[in-house]
């Protein structure tokens, strides 16, 4: 028996035979926001859990990793996640690499400034992915940095999504 409540959570009911108190579901994410960490242009898309898909919204402009702030508060309140997805860059080994740092601590900005759930996600070849993507729909002249940053936070939030479900 599961009972419903208007929280974020729901309580299911185990069988009486069972001597273990109730377990707490967390109510999954349903809209998702994803960054693509970069110290020039910070890739953003829009993420929904009901088909797992995500759509390139655009590019923030930063300078040496830092966004106009404004700019970055302006997409969360339009979107409004459920949770952020960051991408988190690391070298082919899985090791980290001195990108990695910042962009753990973009993440970690973002909780603190705009009080969001933030998720890191393992980025490894997004970039060359969302090239390919690009290159197949417009060819070399479809390539600008913009749509290519926005294209890898999609990717990236797709990875998350497709780890979620697994």
């Amino acid at each position: 028996m599961t009972s419903m409540t208007s929280e974020q959570e729901q309580e299911i009911s185990l069988p009486e035979d069972k001597t273990t108190q109730p377990a707490k579901v967390v109510k999954a994410p349903t809209s998702l926001l994803g960054f693509d960490f970069g110290t020039k242009s910070i890739g953003v898309a829009t993420g929904q859990m009901i088909t797992a898909t995500a759509q390139p919204i655009a590019a923030i402009k930063a300078n040496d990793g830092i966004p106009n702030w404004d700019t970055v508060e302006s997409v969360i309140n339009e979107w409004k996640p459920d949770l952020i997805v960051v991408g988190l860059p690391l070298n082919m080994d899985g090791t980290e690499q001195p990108i990695t740092q910042r962009a753990k601590k973009f993440g970690n900005r973002l909780a603190g400034r705009f009080g969001a759930k933030i998720v890191f996600q393992d980025e490894r070849l997004t970039t060359a992915s969302a090239k390919e993507f690009i290159f197949e729909r417009g060819g070399y002249k479809a390539l600008e940095k913009g749509k290519v940053d926005s294209v890898s936070a999609a990717l990236i939030l797709e990875s998350w999504m497709e780890s979620y479900y697994q």
